[in-house]
Order: C-alpha cells, then structure tokens, then sequence
C-alpha cells in the first residue's frame, strides 16, 4: 500500500460521510430513537458512570468484546484501533507512548500520560515508567478508555498529553465463569481464566465478587527475549439501600529477557540481525500491588432522579518494584527501584437539578520511593568511558513525595441544546529527597574520576515543592439526540518526577526545573448512530517548560514545543454481515525554541520520531451466526529518527487476520494471523551519534489459536 493512503482518506473523509449520511437517510431516521437509547456509559469523565455521548470533549471506549475480538499480546496491539494512540512497541511488555504526541523518549518523557486502573494511577505522581501499562490487567479488562489531550478537573500531574483508564472486570448480575488456553508462535502460550457470583437477600443486602487471572508465557521472536507474565484482579461488592461499596485488588509480576536494539542503516531488513540480541545480559523484573475500596454514600431523597447527591470516598495502598539492567547506558548498569503509597480520592456530587451539577473533591497521596544504580563490570569503549564511569554504586537515594489537590467541576445545561462544563484543580506536590551516599561525582569511596569527574552526580539532601492550577472549560451544542459539536480550552500540567531532579550528571548540582505546562484547544463534531458513527477533531497545543538533557548531559526545563492536527474515525454498519471501521491522525509536532545540537538550531525543526500520520482500519465480515472474521491493517507513517532532521524512517503498513468460531453456546474456538504478508519492519527507529542508525525489529509473520470455555447463567 502507498504510504500516503491515511492521508488520502482523511481528506476524503468529510464527502464520504456526507455520501453515506444521504444514502441511509430513511435508515437512520428510522432508527434515531433507538440509538439515542444505546448509551455508552464512561467512568473517565468525571469518575462515575455518564453518557459518553453527551460529553464534551473527546473519548474513546474499547468494550470487553472488542478486547476479546482482539486478544492482545500486546497493549500496542489494541490500543492502535484509537485516533492519535501510538505505541511503539518495544521488546518484551516493553513500549514507548504517544497519546495526540511525538513517541516521547529521554528525559521529560516519562510522566507525559496518566495510566489509571479503575481511576487509580497506577503510579504515585513523581515516580512514572515509562512502560506502567504493563502493570495493568489489559488481557481481561472490562473496557479501556482514553481521552487525548488533558482531562478534566478530576485528573492533575501527568494527565498532560492524555489518559489512559482500565476497567477491571465488575462483579457480574449473575454466576459465570469462563476457561481459556492460547498457543501461538515462538512459543507463546496463555492460559485465562475467570468466575464472579453475586447474591441478594430477603433484606435487600447485595454482596458479590468476580476474580481474574492471566498468566502467559512467551519464546521471545529474538534470542534470549522471552517472558514469564502473571496478572490477577479481583472486584468485591457490598450494598444496600444506604451504602455501597465496591473493592478491587490487582497484583501483577513480570519476568522478562530483554532485547536492544540491532545497529547498522536498514538492520531490520535482515532477517538474521532481526532475530538477534546484541544483549543478551539484559533482563527486566517488576512487580506491583493495587488494594482500593470505593466507598459511595447517597445522600436526600435518592427517589428523586432530578436532585441527587452523594459522598464517593476511596482510599487506597499501592506497592511497586523493579529491577533490571540498563543495557543501553555505558557500563549497562543495574537499576532498582519501588515506591509505597497510601493516598485517597473525596468527591461530593450534587445534582441540583436535570440542568445543572457540580463535584467537589480532594486527592491526596504519600508515597515513599527509592532508586539505586550499580555497575558490576568495567566500562567498554574510550578511554574517556572508561575513566568517567566507575564500578561500583552510583545513585541511592530516598524520596518522600506528599501530593494534595483539591478540584471543583461544574456541569451547566444552560438551554436546550446548550452545555457548558468547566472545573478548576490545584496541586500541590513535595520531595522531600535523602541521598544515601557521598554527594558530588566522585566514586563510591570518594575518589576522583578522571577527565574532570564521574559521569553521575548526586545532589545534596533537598526539599522541592511543585505547585499548579489547571483550569479547564468546555462548551458543546446538541444538534440532535445523537450529534454534538464540542469545543474545549485545557491547561495540563506534568510536575518534574524524582528521577529528572535527583538522577543528575556531569557538573549539574542542581535541576532547577518548572512544572511542563501544556496549553491545549479543541473543536470537534461526532454522531453515535447504530449504523454510521464518526468523529472528527481538530487540536492545537502549545507546551511549555519542557524537560529534555542538552549537550552538557543537563537537565533543563525551558524549551517549548508545538502541536496540531486533525483526528478522525469512523464505524459503518454495511449490512448484517459487514462493519468498516477506520481512524487516522495528521498531525504535526515540532521544536519552536532555540536549542543547538551541534551546530544545528532545531527550532522549527519537526520533533523526532513524530509520524505525520498513522491509523488503522478494520473489516469485521460475519460469515454466519457463529463465524466472524476481522481483516486489519495498520498504518504507520514515516518520521524523522533524530531532532536535527537528518535521518528518516519511511514508515510501513501491515494486514492482520483474526477468526472466531463459536461453536455452541459455552464454547469459542479462536485464530489469529499476525503480519499477514510477512513484512519486514521496524517498531521503532532511531539515531545516535554514538551508534547512528538503530532499531527495534518487528515480529515477522505469526500465528496464534486458542479455545475458551465460557459459561453465564
């Protein structure tokens, strides 16, 4: 396929709705009523159950059906079924993000996108990684969704470039449980398994629980890039007239060989370098626990639907560690860390009347994090390496990190077809950092390096406090039950994690950095209908204080980048045997700040590994009741490897195929064709000075078959 086939379609799109609106006038007339009942109930917006379709600004849900229809192996697999997502896949569970963003890589990239599971972060604000979706219970999830751009009141540090919300499985209306076994190439196996029961009493008392386990194993496509992975989440329900509440637990390990990138102008292409692993030594090991109860208190007459309030309390513990090797560092040192948080989520809703609500709430968090760096073996490569990098212990320090943030959101139907949303959230987020070692560059027993001094500086024990207002404003009109127009003005912001302050090199002391502030417009048209839905918006993003590390290995905090573009989906019913569904970005990100990388001013420059365009399309073909066939292709533009703009890759295209055959009603035989035509390609690209072209080979073709057994009564 021509890599400018998105770009075409996109500018198609506007005539091609146009063309199917009118050829199903009398069809969709027909059935207006009908779809404006086929709600789609969000959590993300304002942490409680709304009307997708009445919200102002966009989101995006992929229902428990379509997470199964896909069966993910990797969170990138469904997540690119989404407008302006793009993971880059990485080796193992391992990925890069991009949420309406260039792929954010280095420092200041971590923390550029807030991951929630069941609207708790998974990660204490001030201590992210940049691969935290591994740590969340996809494979099983309820559904999964996304807002690009900043959110709401509700959502503070991080939520910058967007939010990311998973959905545990709830406690079903009735027992079920369900057995599922998948074998796939390189000897990929997973085996699921899930029951949920829930009872009511004479006296109205309702209790419930649903369990969810995942646990797979994978060959790795390259040499020593395998991995062990288990996931377990449970949901607990206890309720009466006065009180309900709803608690969940999500544990989590992962035991992975990792792969680095193979070097050389078009590695990829060759089919022996692709399945190599140039570091074998490599490894990854995480672990994390999520305990949370949600705590919901009706308050007045709960029988009247036009004037109802309520106290949502949730407190929560959140425990993670990790330990692997850094191979892509000199030296390729051992990196631990963990964090330990106790915090808790306050709102009061009130409904004042059908037209008019407005919430109430406090966040607040502790959390206790550590990070330790430690070389075992001499440094490889020039005499300056070898001087400036030692053996031995380079950072161990503690960080106690307290966050507060109070929020106030307003919903106003001020007339008929008119609402207006806004909110307001303050944060405020301390360090309160202990370095465990001698502070400077030296080495661990404090002799001198050479060349001037070790590489790795570590600051004295300091305070710093980081503190944001983030006012959002939305204004949408209703032009009928199923069609809205929105328009939203955000301000997100992303507090400077521990990692950027503490994690200092060369000469650096002291990271003076600014909170990134993130200034974001957008205007959009959707229509939700049974047959023909579609979505386009429009957005344009100004971000402020970015983080990034200069030629001096510095952290800084004054550059500014831009962004804007357009994204676009669409859902068309064909008939009772055919669904097309397409979505697609363009877009542009580029430096707007003087920064010179050589002697190369990159302001205007586009923004490294940023594709101006990419998307995906799906044929869902029902060949009878019990056989369905998907046919997918994914697009991935081509983009600039390095910020000075001088090295490119051209991007790819790929086909997919999954079948599913139910054979009865309990039982569901499933198969999957990856890479369809085979094509060689790389997940991601890009380009050093020190090792020029590299990358991260794609998996060539594979083939996966499951069964699952599956019972509700």
């Amino acid at each position: 396929m021509r890599k400018n086939t998105l770009c075409v379609l996109l500018v198609l799109l506007s005539p091609l709705v146009s063309g199917l609106e009118s050829k199903n006038q009398q069809q969709e007339q027909q059935q207006e009523q009908l779809a404006a009942d086929d709600k789609t109930i969000i959590v993300i917006a304002t942490r409680t159950d709304s009307d997708a379709h009445l919200h102002i600004g966009n989101v995006d849900k992929i229902s428990v059906e379509e997470i199964s229809q896909v069966a993910h192996v990797h969170i990138q697999e469904l997540l690119q079924r989404i407008p302006g997502v793009n993971l880059q896949r990485g080796n193992g569970q391992e990925y890069l993000p991009a949420i309406r963003s260039p792929v954010l890589t280095g420092a200041g990239a971590c923390g550029g996108f807030l991951i929630t599971e069941d609207n708790i972060p998974l990660r204490a604000a001030g201590f992210c990684n940049v691969n935290e979706l591994f740590e969340a219970h996809t494979e099983q999830a309820q559904s999964i969704e996304v807002v690009r751009g900043p959110g709401s009141a509700f959502y503070g540090s991080n939520a910058l470039h967007g939010i990311i919300n998973i959905n545990t499985p709830d406690v079903p209306a009735s027992p079920r449980a369900s057995l599922g076994i998948e074998i796939g190439s390189d000897d990929f196996s997973r085996f699921k398994a899930q029951v949920g029961s829930r009872n009511t009493d004479s006296d109205n008392l309702t209790s419930g629980y649903n369990l969810a386990l995942t646990v797979a194993h994978d060959g790795g496509y390259r040499n020593d890039s395998g991995y062990e992975q288990q996931k377990l989440s449970g949901r607990h329900l206890y309720s009466t007239k006065d009180l309900v509440v709803n608690s969940g637990i999500s544990l989590t390990h992962l035991n992975q060989q990792t792969a680095g990138f193979v070097l050389g102008a078009d590695s990829y292409r060759n089919s022996a370098v692709a399945r190599s692993n140039p570091n074998p030594e490599a490894f990854r090991k995480a672990e994390s626990l999520r305990i949370w109860s949600r705590f919901e208190v009706p308050l007045g007459d709960i029988s009247n639907s036009a004037t109802q309030s309520k106290i949502i309390f949730t407190p929560y513990v959140r425990l993670t560690d990790m330990t692997f090797r850094m191979h892509f560092l000199p030296g390729k040192p051992l990196e631990e860390n963990g964090q330990k948080s106790l915090g808790f989520q306050l709102g009061y809703y009130s409904k004042l009347s059908n037209k008019l609500a407005w919430s109430i709430g406090l966040d607040s968090e502790i959390s206790d994090g550590f990070l330790k760096q430690t070389q075992i073996n001499p440094t490889e490569g020039s005499a300056f390496l070898q001087a400036t990098i030692p053996i031995g212990k380079h950072y161990d320090y503690q960080v106690d990190a307290t966050l507060v943030a109070p929020f106030l959101h307003l919903d106003w139907q001020f007339l008929e077809q008119w609402k207006i949303t806004a909110g307001i959230r303050y944060e405020n987020l301390s360090y309160d950092y202990r370095n465990n070692m001698l502070s400077g560059r030296s080495r661990e027993d404090g002799t001198e390096c050479g060349f001037g001094g070790c590489r790795y500086s570590r600051p004295n024990d300091r305070k710093d406090e980081f503190s944001n207002w983030s006012p959002k404003l939305g204004v949408g009109y209703q032009l009928d039950n199923n069609s809205q127009v929105f328009a939203n003005l955000a301000q997100g912001f992303r507090a400077p994690q521990a990692t950027e302050l503490y994690r200092l090199q060369r000469s650096q002391s002291v990271a003076d950095l600014k909170s990134v502030e993130l200034d974001s417009f957008e205007l959009g048209f959707r229509k939700y209908h049974r047959q023909l839905s579609y979505e386009m918006v429009i957005f344009l993003m100004k971000k402020n204080n970015v983080i990034f590390r200069d030629s001096n290995f510095f952290n800084l905090s004054n550059g500014q980048t831009k962004h804007r573009g357009v994204e676009a989906r669409i859902d068309y019913l064909i008939n009772d045997s055919f669904n097309f569904s397409i979505n697609g970005s363009l877009a542009t990100h580029q430096y707007v700040s003087d920064q010179l990388l050589g002697e190369i001013n990159i302001n205007g420059n586009d923004i490294d590994t940023a594709p101006k365009r990419f998307g995906s399309a799906q044929l869902q073909w029902a060949v009878s009741d019990s056989l369905n066939t998907e046919l997918e292709w994914v697009h991935q533009g081509g983009y600039f490897t390095d910020a000075e703009n001088l090295h490119k890759y051209e991007g790819h295209d790929l086909i997919n195929l999954r079948v599913n055959w139910e054979t009865d009603h309990d039982w569901q035989v499933f198969a999957r064709i990856d890479n369809l035509l085979n094509k060689k390609y790389a997940t991601r690209a890009d380009y050093t000075f020190f090792t020029e072209e590299r990358y991260f080979p794609g998996v060539r073709r594979s083939f996966f078959v499951g069964v699952q057994w599956r019972q509700d009564q």
